[in-house]
Formats: C-alpha cells, sequence, structure tokens
C-alpha cells in the first residue's frame, strides 16, 4: 500500500509540475514576475531566492518571508507533498499598474500564459507515450501495426469488457485478464476462442489466464446471452494485443498520433456525460475521484513500469482537459474572462471575478468529495486490496 500511495504522489508531481511549468515558462518569456515556484503545497518548509543586488542566493525556512518581500522568485519546496503550484504576480487583477504585473498584459498575452499549462500537459502525454512506444508499449494488434514495427513480441488475447450476470462475472475473470489455455488447449485468436465456446454450453470449461504476474485457473460454464445470437459465450469482449516497439522517429510519430485520439476520446466521453447529467440527472459509474485514481494507480503499479506510464500519459491529458473547461477556478474560466473583457473591451470587477472563482472553486471541492465517497461506497471492505 505504501508503494502505490509513493507511486501515486510522484506521477501526480510529475503531472503537476509541467503543468505548472508551462505558465511560469510563459510567463517569464513576457516578462511576468513569477513570486514563487514550488514543490508541494504550503506551509512552505524551506526555500531560495537569489538576491539581484549580490546575486546571491538567499535561503528562506518556513513560511515567515512574505512574497512581496522578495524582488525574485522563491522556489520553494512545501510540507504537503503533492503536486506544485504557482504565484504570478497580478494573477487576481492586482498590480495593474505594474509592468510586471500578470494584470497589465495584453489580452493575448494572457491567454497564453493560461492555456501553457494545459499545453504542457498534453506535451507531457505525447513525450511519455512516445517513450513508451520507444521502449515496447501494449498495443491493440492492427495489420498496419507490424508494417512500421520494430519489434513485436508477448501476443495475448485480452479481455476488455465483461457483460453483467454474464458466466465470466460468475466465474471472476477480470477486465485486464489474458487468456491462455481453454480446457489446455493453447489460445491463438479470438476466432479460436468464440469456436470453441460455441460448443460448450451448459458445459464446464477450464479457463487459465494470466493476472498482472499470476497464472490463475478458473471454472467457467459458457450459456447462450441475450445479446449473442443463439451461441453459448463467456460474456467477455476480446482483443488480440502484443507489446510493439518502434524506431525512434517513428515511436515520436505514435506518441503524438496517440494523444490526439485519446483526446478526441475523452472529449467524446466527456460530452456524453454532460448529456446523460442533463437528459437522466445521473453521474456515470466510470467516473473516478482521488480514491478512484489511487486504486489505477495501484493496479498500475501491480502490472509494471510500462502500465505506470501509460496511466501517467492519461491522466495527465485528463487534467489538461479538466482545465481548459470554461468553468470558474479552472484555466479555462480564466481564460473565458480574458475573452469576456476583450469583447467588452474594460475590465470586468476583479471582486466580482473573484468572488465566482472562489464559488468555482467551492463547487468543485464538493464534486471531489461527493466522488471520493461514492469510490469509497463502490469498493468498501476491498478498497485497501485495489490499492495494494
Amino acid at each position: 500500500m505504501l508503494l502505490s500511495i509513493i507511486g501515486l504522489v510522484i506521477i501526480l508531481g510529475i503531472i503537476v509540475l509541467a503543468h505548472e511549468l508551462g505558465h511560469f515558462v510563459t510567463a517569464r518569456i513576457f516578462g511576468v514576475k513569477v513570486e514563487e515556484f514550488g514543490l508541494g503545497f504550503p506551509p512552505r518548509l524551506i526555500g531560495f531566492y537569489k538576491n539581484k543586488k549580490d546575486n546571491v542566493k538567499k535561503f528562506i525556512f518556513g513560511p515567515k518571508v512574505k512574497l512581496e518581500e522578495v524582488e525574485d522568485t522563491i522556489y520553494s519546496l512545501n510540507q504537503i507533498p503533492i503536486g506544485g503550484f504557482v504565484k504570478i504576480k497580478g494573477q487576481d487583477g492586482e498590480f495593474s499598474k505594474d509592468e510586471d504585473s500578470f494584470a497589465h498584459k495584453s489580452a493575448w498575452k494572457k491567454a497564453i500564459i493560461l492555456v501553457a499549462g494545459v499545453f504542457a500537459n498534453f506535451v507531457l502525454c505525447a513525450i511519455i507515450l512516445s517513450i513508451g512506444y520507444f521502449i515496447g508499449m501494449p498495443t491493440i494488434l492492427e495489420d498496419k501495426n507490424p508494417q512500421y514495427a520494430r519489434n513485436v513480441k508477448d501476443n495475448q488475447i485480452q479481455i476488455i469488457s465483461i457483460n453483467s450476470n454474464s458466466p465470466a462475472e460468475t466465474a471472476g475473470l477480470k477486465i485486464g485478464d489474458a487468456i491462455l489455455t481453454l480446457d489446455d488447449k493453447k489460445i491463438e485468436s479470438v476466432k479460436q476462442i468464440q469456436e470453441y465456446t460455441t460448443n460448450k454450453d451448459g458445459l464446464l470449461m477450464l479457463v487459465q489466464v494470466k493476472r498482472a504476474q499470476d497464472i490463475l485457473e478458473l471454472e467457467i460454464i459458457p450459456r447462450v446471452l441475450d445479446s449473442s445470437h443463439q451461441k453459448a459465450v463467456m460474456g467477455v469482449g476480446l482483443i488480440e494485443t502484443a507489446t510493439i516497439s518502434y524506431k525512434w522517429y517513428e515511436a515520436i510519430w505514435q506518441g503524438i498520433r496517440n494523444t490526439i485520439y485519446i483526446t478526441g476520446a475523452i472529449f467524446m466521453a466527456l460530452w456524453s456525460l454532460i448529456k446523460n447529467i442533463i437528459l437522466t440527472g445521473q453521474v456515470s459509474a466510470d467516473i473516478a475521484g482521488p480514491v478512484g485514481i489511487a486504486v489505477i494507480a495501484g493496479q498500475s503499479i501491480k502490472l509494471g513500469f510500462i502500465y505506470i506510464l501509460q496511466f501517467t500519459a492519461l491522466l495527465s491529458i485528463n487534467l489538461a482537459i479538466i482545465n481548459i473547461l470554461p468553468f470558474p477556478a479552472l484555466d479555462g474560466g480564466r481564460l473565458l474572462f480574458v475573452i469576456i473583457e476583450k469583447i467588452r473591451g474594460k475590465e470586468i470587477n476583479k471582486k466580482i471575478e473573484n468572488i465566482i472563482h472562489t464559488t468555482g472553486f467551492v463547487i468543485l471541492m464538493v464534486l471531489v468529495v461527493l466522488i471520493t465517497y461514492r469510490d469509497i461506497a463502490r469498493w468498501g471492505g476491498q478498497l485497501v486490496e485495489k490499492i495494494i
């Protein structure tokens, strides 16, 4: 469990720091003062800044030194070891007359600084996937894969879905299991499984699967389901996968291509979620909060390094998409206010804007608490087991 928690903290740290680094770099490029760049969240543990007068690093301990007392950026290590943050001068509308203030900059510069964090997360996803495709990434086999691949190995038939109340669910099969044998017969294709189970209606069948690093043997009785067209089935969705690696230049292209593909898929899922909420008033069970993310992180760590890379890339792109939504307190919400100000030709009352962002943040925290409660209710006593 400790390893999973440490792993999740490191993963979130990398993702959040990439996001904040995007804001940091663009702010510095446009001459906006970054008051503090922190690892973790306050209170501050230790930090340093460069004294401009004598160009000497000054170390500080604790939160006693105030941002306005320091001319240069404070680089800090903070007590809550999750993620990080940047504090940009004038980000809440103050110091609008100072040239090094965010509030003083033109609308297009503000927009770029706000969007830079999201862009950094997309770039991080593409880099991680590119590394994964160079090392060797578990991939769905397609006709075009071997044409560009440097190496194809570890072919297997994996379960990607399990029908409710199906023989597979009753037998204890899990999504991600790789089917090795049926009644001691080696499996080499999805078609072979379909043809074999068709003749096993109501008969006991022994299924050998690989789950993470374990080999399990489960008993299952295939039967005809309403959706199986009068054929006996286990009630699973299957794909053929292999670990595929590419030459470095092709790996980069695969990383970029799949980042775009994943982005589109997440936007489609988000649209379906919003539509479902509007039409039915219900939230999909697939939505996960901090607890759900911890569970998935724990499972990824058990599966191995390449699965950790995949999880990190997916989490990075999810953070990017959530942050660009036009909701108060998020980067997208702040960008919306910049656009409105540009259209109106004058500033919005900063007190009103800050109240709206604060309200949005409170709503987000309430949603996180509700989703976390549902995650705990969903897994109950199995929670610790799933994380570890």
